[in-house]
């Protein structure tokens, strides 16, 4: 049985949120959700099973999707925990897309605001026969990211 449910928005732990949503600002044309969040005290902790914590940051409306579309919430933890190596096969969350016009001037982009490349911009063929190119990127703290662009 599924429950009535409607998608509201991904979390992305940053170490520095102001940096981190600046880029995707920048580089994606997201836009802030004011108010910025400034949370502490007994509740978080008992929400997060944490102690002392602390966690600051921001809601932007993902492009494409309109005032009432999903966000991406970026937050900095105090204290944070240690960050893993970024792998594009660990199980978990492993990236967020976009699709884009030009996959290799978005790849770009993303690489002159801060972010790295992860493999080469490659296409393939879907079962359907619908052709799309892609490659996947990280942003400026190491999160994947994966640019797409279905040709006819």
């Amino acid at each position: 049985m599924s429950v009535p449910a409607r998608y509201v928005h991904t979390n992305l732990v940053a170490e520095d949120w102001r940096a981190l949503a600046a880029f995707y600002e920048r580089v994606f044309g997201c836009v802030p959700v004011p108010p910025e969040r400034d949370y502490a005290g007994e509740a978080l902790d008992a929400g997060m099973g944490l102690r002392g914590a602390r966690l600051t940051g921001v809601h932007l409306r993902l492009p494409g999707r309109g005032e009432n579309g999903p966000t991406l919430e970026i937050f900095s933890y105090d204290p944070p925990a240690e960050r893993g190596q970024t792998a594009v096969n660990r199980p978990g969350f492993g990236h967020i897309a976009f699709a884009v016009e030009d996959v290799e001037a978005a790849r770009q982009a993303v690489l002159d605001a801060g972010g790295r490349a992860v493999g080469e911009v490659v296409t393939l063929r879907a079962a359907n026969g619908a052709r799309v190119r892609w490659c996947y990127v990280t942003d400026p703290e190491g999160n994947g990211i994966e640019l797409q662009a279905w040709e006819p």
